[in-house]
Order: C-alpha cells, then structure tokens, then sequence
C-alpha cells in the first residue's frame, strides 16, 4: 500500500488558526485555498462561511492529525472491535491501527494522533468561528443564527469523540495564545460533557429542520437531537436520553416528526447512489469528482477507507482491488449467520473467487471475510485521479435504525414504556424480516451489532456498556486501561497535560 507522511509541527494541527478551505461545487467538496492570517479573516459574509465550512473540515478528512497517516474513524475503531483485525499488508502496514488492534498500545504509538489531531483542529475553529461571527461587517441575523447553531453543534461532536476516546481533555471554548492553551490543564469529565450538552441545546434551537439538498451534509435539528439523545446515553441520563430520541423517532416503523423512515432495502442504505436517504441522520460527505492523487495528501474529501478494505490484488469482476485492511472476525461472521443483513454486510471473498474464477491476496490476519458495506465496487471507481483515492461513499454516523435501538435500550435502562421499547426494536428487525424477540438489554445488544456492524460503533459499545474486557480479551485488551487511549506523546512536552492511567 503506498502511504505518504509530512512532518508538521504538533501546534499548527492542535490549533488550526490558519489554512481555511472554499467551497467548490456544493457544501464540503472542498479545495484548499491558501492560508489566511485568522486576525485579516471575517470580514465579509463569504469570509465567514468560508469559515464554517473550515470548522466542518476535520469531520471529512481522512488523512493527517498529529501523526499524519489515515485518521478517519472507521478503520481504527474497527480494529479496535470483534468485528474486524487490522489487516492491510503485514503487522507494520499503519501500525497506528495494528497497535489498537492487538492492544500494544503507548504513548508514541496507536491511532491517538490522528482523533487528538483533527478534534482539537474541529474544537480551534469553531472557537475562532464563534468569536468571529457577532462582527461580521453584513452578516445577515438569519445566518448568523444558523451559523453560531452550526459551530455549536460541530464544538460538542468533536468534544463528544474526545471525551468518548480519552476521558481528560482541556476544555477550550474561546480562541487561546499558544501560550495560553499549553498552560491548561485537563479538564474534569463532567464539566466537559456539560458543556456539549450546553452547545447542543443551545444548537437545537436555531438548526433548521431540513436544509436543501445543495446544503447535504451541513447539520440540523434532527441531527443535533439525536446527538444530545446519544450524549445523554454515554451520561447514563437514561430518561432524558430516551425522551430526546422520541422527538426524532416518533412512531417506531412510520415516518417520524422530521421525515425520517427506515428503507425498506437494508443494503440500499449504503450505496453511493442513495446519499442522504431516509435513514440519514447526520452524513460525512465525500465525494469522488475531485481528481485526487498522492500530492492531495492531507485534502482527500473522498472516502479513502473505501480503497482500504477492499480485498488485496483483487482481479475479477464487481470489486476493484484494495488494500485488505479490517478483514471481518469469524466471531462477527458466526454471529451474523442466517441473518438477512450478512450479504449487506460482509463479503466471502473465498466463495467469490471460486464462483467467478478471480483472484486475491490473503490480507495480514486475513479472514477470507472482507466489510461489504464500505466495499470498493467497480461501478463507483472514478474516472479521472487515482482511483484508489476517489471512491464517492458517504459514511453515515447517525442513521434511524441507530436512534430507535438507542432510545430502546434507554427505556428499558431506565423502566420506562416497554412497549414502545419492544416497538423500537422489533421495527429494526422487522425491516429486515426478522420475527420479533422481547426488549431486554441483551437482545438489544446484540441487535445493534448486527444492525450497525463495522460502521464504527461496536467498540464504543462494548466499553460504554462494559463488556470490552470479555469480548475483547481475545485481542488483549486490559480493563481498567483500555478503555480509552493514551495522550499523544508530543502532547505532553511542555504542558499541563497528564498522561492517562495504564499509559
């Protein structure tokens, strides 16, 4: 696999004052536009979306943090589960991910880099954006309402990864001096998930309830709803978070109050043909029209994750060869057996091969199993740029079937209506032609690994619930350390910051 790395220098990426990018074609098809002294910048209407659009980029990029290799969030966080190895080419191929995957873990090596990177550059410029926006010369009220709402909710999804993924952050809300951000300590848990809840009701109020499909990928009401529902979920605030699903949900298995309705198709949930569907809740945009190669490193707004999990040297019909990385566990093959959403969900490049006369490479820790959802197909390789680097799919973060088993499990947690909580579940099931099974926490467990698998939220759930250390002590994993991931290295050199226990 050919991977390229650039040295920057830890500041520049903790607190991306400079290096806004424009608009090109619609909202988050991005391409860079220089670098603007932050103190010149908003001083017009177009300067401050210009702005807003910087503060959504780290969502989109796949490539850089402090480590700057692949940072986007699926490939790690499926390492890290029972869904999925690390794979790729052997046990150096993005040793970030391997580290999580066998649990070797420290300091100076693992993904850590790349979430501490790009949510702390997501965190600098919604703080600059927000600062900004009163004293836009003729920003008008309307959108400076919308994108104060905006850079609220972007500032409590990335503090939300950050909490989730390390536990003790220094809590920024307003622009820092570097001098003054080396000098911070880390702040308490609860103030920190405070504060998201703070911007995100403060969001809820002013996101429009939909936005033209011109503007897909930009958030809105729903989305920060759902978000505050799962916030309140990881708070075990079970009641609250249950009643914040309701309002997005409504009737199990109709069309709810913002027009959200599970597709009757499973698999067309993730198809590149099918962006912003029903389902969606909140989608990272990429695409696959910008003509991408190598020297784009750091700019990528396709979905590069794509290229690394197809199988490796492929040749044969319906998949373009990949990078074998996240081959699929025989744990998640067994457990999802039978079930109508296996072929959805993983590929039996073994079979395929047999059947169609094609040929692969056996990945490292390779399986014969590979992720059929974010597979790269041959009818979305791009025509122009490198193929590997310009695959259109869309990664969904927040989808329907996701908020109904989350608002379940929250009633049950919290003995509330059990039959909605039945209702809820049994939707999801019966979507796919599933008989229905009682509401119980285990059976709603195991409905979102099935439902959700290798779409970046098993290991999240295994450790808020916690059941990490049984199911994942078959990759090493250590209760009581790892849980969350060390503080970068570098981040510790000259400041207050103080390493996580374990580490």
């Amino acid at each position: 696999m050919k991977r390229k790395y650039i040295n920057y220098g830890a500041a520049i990426l903790f607190f991306g004052l400079a290096g806004f990018a424009s608009c090109k074609k619609s909202f988050l098809e991005l391409q860079p536009a220089g670098q603007s002294l932050e103190s010149n910048y908003y001083s017009n209407p177009t300067e401050a979306f210009t702005g807003l659009v910087a503060a959504y980029d780290p969502l989109v990029t796949e490539t850089g943090g402090l480590d700057n290799t692949y940072a986007g969030p699926l490939g790690p966080l499926n390492s890290a589960s029972d869904d999925c190895f690390a794979g790729g080419g052997g046990n150096s191929d993005v040793p970030q991910w391997q580290n999580w995957n066998t649990y070797t873990l420290t300091p100076a090596s693992g993904p850590q880099g790349g979430f501490w990177g790009n949510n702390f550059r997501g965190v600098s410029r919604t703080n600059i954006i927000l600062s900004k926006l009163p004293n836009v010369p003729g920003l008008s009220d309307a959108d400076k309402k919308r994108y104060t709402a905006e850079a609220k909710f972007l500032r409590g999804h990335y503090y939300f990864d950050l909490v989730r993924l390390f536990k003790n952050v220094p809590l920024f809300t307003a622009p820092l001096s570097p001098d003054e951000v080396y000098n911070q300590p880390q702040a308490a848990q609860e103030a920190v998930y405070a504060q998201i809840e703070a911007d995100l009701n403060a969001a809820i109020a002013d996101l429009p309830a939909t936005v033209a499909s011109s503007e897909n990928g930009r958030a809105t009401k729903p989305a920060a709803i759902a978000l505050l529902g799962k916030v309140l979920l990881y708070e075990k605030k079970w009641a609250a978070a249950a009643t914040q699903f309701a309002l997005v949900n409504g009737t199990p298995g109709a069309a709810g109050p913002f027009n959200h309705k599970l597709l009757t198709n499973f698999g067309a949930i993730f198809s590149p043909e099918n962006k912003f569907n029903s389902e969606s809740i909140f989608e990272i945009v990429h695409t696959g029209s910008q003509s991408y190669s190598w020297n784009n490193w750091n700019q990528f707004k396709s979905n590069v994750y794509v290229q690394m999990v197809g199988a490796r040297g492929y040749n044969g019909p319906v998949y373009w060869g990949g990078w074998g990385f996240n081959p699929v566990t025989t744990q998640l093959v067994n457990a999802m057996k039978g079930d109508p959403r296996y072929g959805y969900t993983i590929v039996n490049m073994d079979s395929l091969a047999k059947v169609t006369k094609s040929s692969y490479e056996s990945s490292y820790q390779g399986t014969g199993y590979h992720i059929q959802k974010f597979a790269p197909l041959l009818k979305y390789k791009a025509a122009t740029g490198t193929a590997e680097l310009n695959f259109p799919n869309d990664y969904i973060e927040i989808r329907l079937a996701d908020t109904y088993l989350m608002e379940a499990e929250a009633l049950v947690q919290s003995g509330g209506d059990a039959s909605r909580a039945s209702a809820l579940l049994n939707a999801v099931r019966s979507r796919v032609g599933l008989a229905a099974v009682p509401a119980t926490l285990d059976n709603i467990y195991n409905e979102r690994r099935l439902e959700l698998a290798t779409e970046g939220h098993r290991w999240f759930d295994l450790v808020r619930t916690g059941r990490a250390a049984t199911a994942l002590s078959f990759k090493g994993f250590k209760a009581g350390t790892h849980e969350i991931l060390p503080i970068p290295l570098n981040e510790l050199s000259n400041t207050k910051l103080v390493q996580n226990p374990g580490y």
